[in-house]
């Protein structure tokens, strides 16, 4: 792989920003915070995407809502340009539009899409398509701190980092696979052997339910028989049961008659009763209203005295209207008089005779017109009392003329009763007729109820008859019905042994292959632990002791060059790196910065050159990045990193550092700066 451009648009401190890249060595130099350790992030992100745990806000540029990074690299003759956005949301930043384009041909695909193909480019094993880019991060570009933090981690830890980075913890895995196959195996060799530890004691069981079988078939034959003779005398019982159950339903039938002529003859003695109590009240009011004396001429004497009392009243009341119209004429002539006096008070002149009325005269008219009015009044008292008089006299006469018209009606009421006596003694004889008929029609009930007493006599016989037959038949029943659970007990039996055979035999036939199973499991079982365990186990011992012997001549050989001959180093069996000097251990943190610093260079080079050797087909041999790898080197150190580099011999070599001196080393230089917050590539 050969990187030549990368496009950074809103990333970091970055607002767009076009970076290219020459083959050989090429220096990313700038002060500390400059921007270059952004360009890196940028190229790893265009590859593979946000990593687990990484955050879009890291790389999206403050109060940006969208960036993104494009970079161009060939690999194998294949122009490659690969797009990658950001995009801001309510809550989070997350990745958003993805691209590759392959010698002009370009797809849109997804996220793990896009690592995928990046991936498949690279010749990187499918195993990282859903993990960190730890092969890149061992082959490529890693931080210097971060290789320090995995020299200080706990042996166990790295191990198994270095593991997982060689590829070599699929051996574990393996063993693991093979403990945990065979533990299935022996489950599974222990479930089978319970299995088929019966299979000759079935065999002997299917010869013994066979013969069984063939005794409980001649048994049915005659438990049938008698089957059939218990159904037939439960038939001839059963019928002679019916015979004698009909004439018991003609006796109920004479029964349910004496009850029903019973009711009658109750029924027709009421109704006498009835009628005797009836008798009794009409005869009681016979008696009563013939002590009742009625007078026709007191009605005809009653009702000549209302119509001369009405006569007497109506004069009284056309008396009372002529006083009141003479009352009424007096009113309207003092009303008159009244308005000649109010007309006097305001006339001067006559109206007639047109001469002067004079005060004289207006007072001797208006005494004349009171003296009038005067009389006038006494006379409508006098009339008013004699009105009075009248009225008093009218209402004693209605008084008289209400009590004789009450008594008019209470004598013709007298009269309708005293005229219902014949009606009632009418009533009585009707009476009498029917109570001659209900005591005939009671003496023929009677009779009919002892000839119906005789018959239910005469069949009375038939109840025991009925009884004994009813528990003949229901021994008959249950004869029948246990001969019946005889025959299908014998037929379930047999339904059961012909099932228990077919499935011994089936059972057998399944133990068998199970048998066959067996013997493969235990083979495979003892293949596996015997024979492939031990060869992994070996391979992995093997590659683990190869690769710490490389591993170690690698990491001497890298750190002689950086420091001088008096420190003696090597790496221990879980790859911690061993140091020291004057037959004396160093701890790694008793070191000086820049040996510390030599401590990881050295680890890092030879842990890339072990993995590229290990898997000569990755994509990125010749590609290396190496991030401040000279922090805290003295003068000396840095000019031994010239023979450093000589030695690296890659394609294309990226260095981030901000001393000068560097820029010697190289081919080419790109310098970082950074003002008002904004970085870019000087010209």
């Amino acid at each position: 792989m050969r990187l030549k451009k990368i496009v950074l648009n809103n990333i970091r401190s970055y607002e767009n920003q076009e970076v290219e890249f020459s083959e050989g060595s090429t220096l990313l130099s700038g002060d500390i915070g400059s921007g270059k350790t952004s360009i890196l992030l940028g190229i790893e992100f265009a590859l593979f995407g946000l990593q687990p745990g990484q955050r879009g806000s890291a790389l999206l540029k403050n109060g940006k809502d969208t960036g993104g990074v494009k970079i161009e690299f060939v690999v194998d003759d294949k122009e490659v340009i690969v797009e990658r956005t950001l995009k801001k949301g309510s809550k989070t930043i997350s990745q958003d539009y993805c691209s590759i384009r392959i010698n002009g041909e370009k797809r849109e695909l997804s996220v793990t899409e896009l690592k995928n193909s990046i991936l498949d480019l690279l010749s990187y094993p499918g195993e990282f398509s859903k993990k960190q880019n730890i092969l890149y991060k061992f082959t490529v570009y890693t931080p210097q701190e971060e290789m320090k933090q995995i020299i200080l981690q706990d042996p166990v830890t790295r191990t198994n980092t270095l593991r997982h980075i060689f590829g070599i913890d699929k051996y574990k895995r393996i063993l693991e696979n093979i403990s945990i196959v065979t533990s299935k195996l022996r489950e599974e060799r222990r479930l089978k052997e319970g299995l088929t530890e019966t299979i000759e004691q079935d065999r002997m069981n299917i010869l013994s339910k066979e013969n069984e079988l063939e005794a409980k078939h001649y048994n049915l034959v005659s438990v049938e028989k008698e089957l059939f003779s218990k159904e037939e005398k439960r038939k001839k019982v059963q019928e002679e049961k019916e015979e004698i159950s009909k004439k018991i339903e003609e006796k109920n039938k004479f029964q349910q008659e004496i009850e029903k002529t019973k009711i009658m003859v109750l029924n027709k003695k009421e109704s006498l009763s009835n009628n005797l109590e009836i008798t009794k009240q009409i005869e009681g009011q016979i008696k009563e209203l013939s002590e009742l004396r009625f007078d026709e001429l007191e009605i005809e004497r009653l009702a000549s005295e209302i119509a001369l009392r009405k006569k007497e009243k109506e004069e009284f009341n056309q008396k009372s209207i002529e006083i009141s119209t003479r009352i009424y004429s007096l009113d309207l002539k003092n009303k008159e008089n009244e308005k000649i006096k109010e007309k006097l008070t305001h006339i001067e002149v006559c109206p007639t005779c047109m001469q002067d009325v004079g005060p004289t005269y207006k007072a001797n008219v208006v005494n004349k017109l009171s003296s009038n009015t005067s009389e006038n009044i006494k006379h409508a008292e006098s009339l008013n009392l004699a009105k009075q008089k009248l009225f008093e006299s009218m209402t004693e006469i209605d008084s008289k003329i209400s009590m004789a018209e009450k008594r008019i009606q209470e004598l013709n009421i007298l009269k309708i009763k005293l005229q219902g006596i014949e009606e009632k003694q009418g009533r009585l004889k009707e009476i009498e007729i029917s109570n001659k008929l209900l005591e005939n029609d009671v003496e023929l009930l009677n009779n009919q109820m002892g000839t119906l007493r005789d018959s239910v006599f005469e069949f009375a016989k038939f109840d025991n008859l009925f009884e004994s037959k009813q528990k003949e038949l229901n021994n008959a029943l249950n004869d029948e019905r246990l001969a019946e659970i005889k025959v299908a007990e014998l037929k379930k039996e047999i339904e059961v042994f012909s099932t228990q055979v077919e499935e011994l035999k089936e059972r057998i036939k399944k133990t068998e292959e199970i048998k066959k199973q067996l013997d493969y499991i235990i083979e495979l079982e003892n293949w596996l632990s015997k024979k492939f365990a031990p060869v992994i186990s070996l391979i992995e011992k093997n590659v683990m002791v190869n690769l710490k012997v490389e591993f170690s001549k690698l990491f001497e050989e890298w750190f002689s060059m950086l420091v001088s001959e008096s420190f003696n180093i090597s790496i221990s069996d879980d790859f911690t790196p061993i140091i020291e000097q004057q037959d004396y251990e160093i701890d790694y943190t008793y070191l000086s910065g820049g040996e510390r610093t030599a401590v990881a260079l050295a680890y890092r080079l030879a842990l890339n050159q072990v993995i590229n050797s290990m898997l000569s087909k990755i994509k990125t041999r010749d590609f290396v990045i190496l991030d401040e790898p000279t922090d805290g080197f003295s003068d000396q150190q840095l000019d031994k990193m010239r023979e450093v580099l000589d030695q690296l011999n890659v394609a294309q070599l990226i260095i981030v550092s901000h001393e000068q001196k560097i820029e010697g080393f190289v081919e080419n230089v790109i310098r970082i700066k950074k003002e008002n917050g904004r970085s870019f590539v000087e010209a």
